[in-house]
């Protein structure tokens, strides 16, 4: 089956689709397939502008959901269920990072990124599933990132949302295939991405920092093909391997002093919202 077969006049919901990764999978999905395009982000003007240069592509509505926001979740959802418009595809892409040592966060810094990044994601795809479940069909994909395999300073708070992504990523996609659902469960486990979110970073030995385009066309193959992971770049393959079979005070002298990778956020600047808050891996 060729890969644009797979998103023909399917109906994609996309978080964080104002900017980075969300925004150019719809760019780049419009472009191979006639799609519903669902975007969903905190920035509903950077949607606007969005939905203006897709309309001669793709059938597109938008929408400005906080997905910190159970209830405005919910009531998305049961509006896009009434216009038949249940999503065939979920790519869960809303992030944000925080960048200080862990008592520097504020309180608010450990909420927010720990429900933006994983609870926000559970929610969107809570909101769904059951109706996927009952129609036999339906693809969820989460952005976890390779911090959900290894700890990194001034990315502690980050790295444990990451981690419970892939967790609940991993039990989802037990639970789906143990009921039978047909409902597939991708889980995309990058390293630091050209997005802007990590603006600043040095990029640790052997693990250079990815384009936006080559991790959407790696997700955009890796969805159709039905793919449990994504993972890029190929060192992020052996992390938990490496993790495995070596006695900490080695892995970390491979990491922090060999790579380099504890160093790697010593420059972080980050993007700088456009509204408090806000950002999209």
């Amino acid at each position: 089956m060729k890969i644009e077969n797979y998103y023909q006049n399917k109906s994609i919901l996309i978080t964080g689709a104002a900017s980075g990764i969300g925004k150019r999978f719809a760019e780049k999905i419009s472009e191979q397939a006639e799609t519903t395009l669902i975007l969903w982000d905190r920035n509903p003007g950077d949607l606007k502008k969005i939905k203006s240069n897709l309309l001669n592509r793709a059938e597109v509505h938008i929408s400005g959901v906080d997905i910190s926001d159970s209830s405005h979740i919910q009531l998305e959802a049961e509006r896009l269920i009434k216009q038949n418009l249940l999503p065939d595809i979920i790519i869960n892409c809303a992030g944000i990072v925080v960048g200080k040592m862990f008592h520097e966060h504020a309180f608010s810094d450990i909420e927010n990124t720990i429900v933006i990044n994983s609870i926000g994601s559970m929610w969107v795809t809570n909101a769904f599933l059951d109706r996927m479940i009952g129609r036999g069909s339906g693809h969820i994909v989460n952005m976890a990132s390779a911090s959900g395999y290894i700890g990194n300073p001034r990315m502690s708070v980050y790295a444990a949302s990451k981690w419970a992504v892939l967790g609940w990523t991993e039990s989802l996609q037990i639970e789906m295939k143990k009921l039978n659902t047909g409902i597939r469960i991708t889980a995309v486990i990058p390293s630091y991405i050209n997005t802007g979110m990590f603006d600043g970073v040095r990029a640790p030995s052997l693990t250079p920092i990815l384009e936006t385009d080559e991790i959407v066309d790696r997700m955009i193959r890796g969805i159709a093909q039905g793919k449990r992971t994504i993972k890029a770049p190929f060192i992020v393959r052996f992390v938990p391997f490496l993790k495995s079979i070596l006695p900490a005070f080695v892995f970390d002298w491979l990491a922090g002093n060999l790579l380099g990778v504890y160093r790697s956020m010593d420059t972080f600047k980050g993007r700088i919202p456009k509204s408090e808050g806000d950002d999209s891996s």
